[in-house]
C-alpha cells in the first residue's frame, strides 16, 4: 500500500480517480490526462496523486467554457477490451503489414509462416525399415546374406524368395522384400538359417514411400507458428528456408531525468526498472528490439528520436501525463500523429496511449510506473505486435479466483496471480509502482469494474514465459 493510504479496502491507486485523473481537452480536440509526478517513476501510471496545482482546478471544457466534471472526462478514455481491439486492428491495415521474408530454418523459430508449407517430396521418399532386424522375402526359414543394409547406403540388391538380409532402422528396403522381422523376433539355427519366433504379417515394420505425405501435399497452413517440430517437418519435407512474417522491429525510448542505470536509489533518483525489463518482455512477445535509448526529460531529443526511428513500433516509457516534463503528447501533436487510444479504463496504467506515426509505424506510450507499464504493454503493445507478426490470438480462458478481489468502480483492473490447480490466487504488492507481485506471477487476472468474488471465473492473461506451479509466491 502506498503512503497515501486506503479507504474502505481500496488501494491508493483507486482513490484519486475523480479528483486527479481529469482529462483535458487540448487544441486538437483530443483528450489528455492531467497529472504530474508519480511516487516511483515520473510520467507514470496516472494512479498517483498529482501536484496540488493540478488537483485544485478541474479542466475547463473548450466546447462549453465550463469546468469539466472529472467523471465526465474519465469516460472519454477507451474501455480495456476496445483498446486491445483497436491495437490489433491498427496493425492489420495494408501499409502496416510486414512483407514476408525468406528465412533460413535456423532463424525461423517463433515466426509465422507466410505461405503454406507444401511437401517438396514424398515422406518417406522410399520404402524404409521401421525396425532393426532382417528384411525377408517369402516364407521362412531364410538364408541370410553376409552383408547387411545400413541407413544411408546405396540401393540394395533385390531379395529372392527364402532370402533375408540384416537391416537397420531407416535403411532402404531391398526390392521384393515381404516384411521386416524384428531382431527380437528371430533366431538362427546351427546351419545359420533364420526362423521367426512369432507369426508375421505381409508388410510388417515397413514404412512405405509416401506414408506420411506425397509431394505437393499441404502440411501446414499459412499462419502457423514455427515451432521446433515445424522446423523438423520442414527439413524432412526438403526445405532449407521458409517464407515467414518477420519479427516486428521495436525501439524503446526510456524517458525521465530521475532514472539511474546502476547502483542504489539516492538523492531523489531511482533505478530504471523498465529499461532492463521491457526488451526481453518484448522479445518474448515476438519482437526484435533494435535499440534501447535513454533520453531523460528532453522534448527535442524525444522528437528527434521518434522522427529518426525506422522501427515498426516505438515504445516510450513515462511522460504520458500532462506534467511540465511530460513530453509525449506535445511531441505527438508536433508530429501530427493520429492518436488511436488516449487513455484506457484500466488500473494500473490508465494514461497509456497508442498513436499512428505513419501508415506503417506506431507508437505505444507506456506509463512510467513499472506495473502500470506492464499493463500498457499487455493492453496495447501485445495485440499490436501479435497482429503485426500475423500470430494467432490465444484462446481466452478463465479460472475461478481463490480469494475475492476488490475492483475499481468504473475501470477494469489487472491483478497478478499464480495458478494453483484449477484456481487463480491473487497476489499482493500489486500497486502501480510495484514489481514484486508480477515477478512471482503466472498471469494477470482481468478483474471487471466492481471487483470479483471468491470462486468467480475471471479471464486470465498468461505471461509469455510463465508455467504453472511456481513455488516462490510472494504474497
Amino acid at each position: 500500500m502506498t503512503a497515501r493510504g486506503s479507504r474502505q479496502g481500496l488501494d491508493a491507486e483507486d482513490l484519486d480517480v475523480e479528483e486527479a485523473l481529469a482529462l483535458v481537452k487540448d487544441g486538437n480536440g483530443t483528450a489528455r490526462p492531467a497529472g504530474g509526478h508519480n511516487p516511483a517513476q515520473r510520467g507514470g501510471s496516472g494512479d498517483g496523486t498529482p501536484p496540488s496545482s493540478s488537483r485544485s482546478s478541474p479542466a475547463r471544457s473548450p466546447e462549453t467554457g465550463h469546468r469539466a466534471d472529472a467523471a465526465e472526462q474519465r469516460h472519454r478514455a477507451t474501455s480495456w477490451p476496445e483498446a486491445r481491439t483497436i491495437a490489433a486492428r491498427a496493425a492489420r491495415s495494408g501499409a502496416a503489414r510486414l512483407a514476408p521474408v525468406s528465412v533460413a530454418l535456423g532463424d525461423a523459430l517463433g515466426l509465422v509462416l507466410a505461405a503454406p508449407l507444401t511437401a517438396l517430396t514424398d515422406l518417406p521418399s522410399f520404402d524404409t525399415s521401421a525396425m532393426d532386424g532382417w528384411a525377408v522375402a517369402g516364407p521362412g526359414p531364410w538364408h541370410v546374406r553376409e552383408e547387411g543394409v545400413l541407413a544411408g547406403s546405396s540401393a540394395p540388391a533385390p531379395l529372392a524368395d527364402g532370402e533375408a538380409v540384416r537391416i537397420a532402422t531407416g535403411a532402404r528396403i531391398p526390392p521384393d522384400t515381404t516384411a521386416v522381422l524384428r531382431s527380437e523376433h528371430g533366431r538362427t539355427d546351427d546351419n545359420g538359417r533364420l526362423h521367426p519366433t512369432r507369426e508375421m504379417q505381409h508388410g510388417q515394420d515397413i514404412r512405405p514411400r509416401g506414408q506420411e505425405c506425397r509431394s505437393g501435399d499441404q502440411l501446414l497452413r499459412a499462419g502457423a507458428v514455427v515451432t521446433p517440430a515445424v522446423l523438423g517437418l520442414a527439413a524432412a519435407a526438403g526445405y532449407d528456408t521458409l517464407a515467414a512474417v518477420p519479427r516486428p522491429r521495436v525501439e524503446v525510448l526510456v524517458l525521465g531525468d530521475e532514472l539511474l542505470t546502476e547502483g542504489r536509489p539516492h538523492d531523489g533518483l531511482i533505478r530504471d526498472a523498465l529499461g532492463p525489463m521491457l526488451p526481453p518482455w518484448l522479445r518474448a512477445l515476438g519482437a526484435e528490439v533494435t535499440s534501447v535509448r535513454r533520453l531523460g526529460d528532453d522534448a527535442k531529443a524525444l522528437h528527434k528520436a521518434i522522427t529518426a526511428s525506422a522501427a515498426d513500433l516505438v515504445v516510450t516509457t513515462g511522460g504520458t501525463a500532462s506534467g511540465p516534463v511530460d513530453h509525449v503528447h506535445p511531441t505527438l501533436r508536433r508530429l501530427d500523429a493520429e492518436l488511436l487510444v488516449d487513455g484506457v479504463k484500466v488500473r494500473p496504467g490508465h494514461p497509456m496511449l497508442l498513436a499512428r506515426l505513419k501508415e506503417d509505424q506506431h507508437l505505444v506510450g507506456l506509463p512510467g510506473n513499472p506495473l502500470a507499464a506492464v499493463s500498457g504493454l499487455l493492453t496495447l503493445a501485445e495485440p499490436l505486435l501479435r497482429a503485426l507478426a500475423a500470430r494467432p490470438a490465444p484462446e481466452p480462458y478463465a479460472l475461478p479466483l481463490r480469494q475475492s478481489v476488490h475492483g475499481h468502480p468504473y475501470d477494469t483492473r489487472l491483478i497478478p496471480v499464480v495458478l494453483r490447480g484449477d484456481h487463480a490466487v491473487p497476489l499482493h504488492y500489486n500497486g502501480p509502482a510495484m514489481l514484486r507481485g508480477i515477478a512471482a506471477a503466472d498471469a494477470l487476472a482481468v478483474v471487471p469494474p466492481g471487483g470479483a468474488r471468491a470462486g468467480q471465473e475471471t479471464e486470465l492473461l498468461d505471461l509469455p514465459w510463465a508455467t504453472a506451479g511456481i513455488d516462490a509466491c510472494f504474497t
